[in-house]
């Protein structure tokens, strides 16, 4: 058995493979609140995993850097984050050539061919804009309770899109294509409204960034991966991206543990 740790920004995510297959899953709080360490023991403790039986653990993420090379007594090894990246998605695609959109605290684009995998770029927006953003519009940073506000709204009332500026479409932009994110944002709107315009924002830029960068390298796969993923309106955003920029995004299983996945399974 091995395990991985993604000891990330805003949170440390460790999985657990016997051999190849994911066992056990769990996630904790940063690397400055809750050492990782004390993650990696209580992730054992609470799989009931015997930690004789864990062969190594590799870690990867910010956090890793300051790590030793024995973590709660199991020899510990690092591998880099995009390598990580492009390992997890790869598990979960049955693609050769794809770029992975690794939506963390901010956005990373790896490209990925066959085993070789490099940085392409990347963006500071992601989980910790929207938490950002949130905080200081909404009083609140827990980006779940954010998505479970945005149900109730409608992001079309803080942006302008093609149909409030023409009545018919523009060539490569039908009408609910955005015009401008915020653009139509006043006093005295929702907080349900402004929770969705936030997600459209930051999704929508990321979606947009990582379909022109991938365009550039003929790629038309987009594997995203990162916690942001499992907002329900993932789905919804990047479907319309699809037919704008005519790429696909793949959501993979388990989204927000791929990253630590890869560390698992890196040799």
């Amino acid at each position: 058995m091995k395990t991985g740790i993604d000891a990330g920004g805003s949170s440390t995510k460790i999985v657990a493979v016997d051999g190849r297959k994911p066992v056990a899953a769990g996630i904790f709080p940063p690397y400055r609140e809750f050492g990782i360490a004390d993650a990696l023991e209580k992730f054992i403790s609470d799989n009931g995993i015997i930690a004789g039986d864990v062969e190594k653990t590799t870690l990867t993420g910010v956090g890793s850097l300051s790590a030793g090379e024995s973590l709660c007594g199991i020899p510990a090894s690092k591998t880099d984050e995009f390598q990580a990246n492009a390992a997890g998605a790869r598990y979960y695609s049955d693609k050769d050539e794809f770029m992975v959109v690794s939506m963390g605290t901010g956005t990373s684009f790896v490209l990925v061919d066959g085993k070789i995998a490099r940085h392409a770029g990347g963006l500071g927006i992601g989980g910790g804009t929207l938490a950002g953003l949130s905080r200081l519009l909404l009083g609140t940073d827990d980006i779940n309770g954010v998505s479970d506000l945005a149900a109730a709204g409608l992001a079309e009332n803080t942006d302008i899109l093609i149909k409030d500026l023409c009545d018919s479409a523009l060539p490569g932009l039908p009408l609910y294509a955005t015009a401008s994110l915020f653009g139509k944002a006043a006093q005295g709107i929702s907080d349900a409204d402004t929770a969705a315009g936030l997600i459209r924002l930051v999704l929508q830029t990321i979606g947009s960034s990582a379909a022109l960068c991938a365009a550039g390298y003929g790629i038309t796969d987009l594997v995203l991966i990162g916690r942001l993923c499992t907002l329900p309106q993932c789905s919804g955003i990047f479907g319309e991206m699809e037919k704008i920029y005519g790429v696909r995004f793949i959501i993979p299983e388990h989204p927000g543990f791929c990253t630590a996945l890869g560390a698992a399974l890196s040799d």
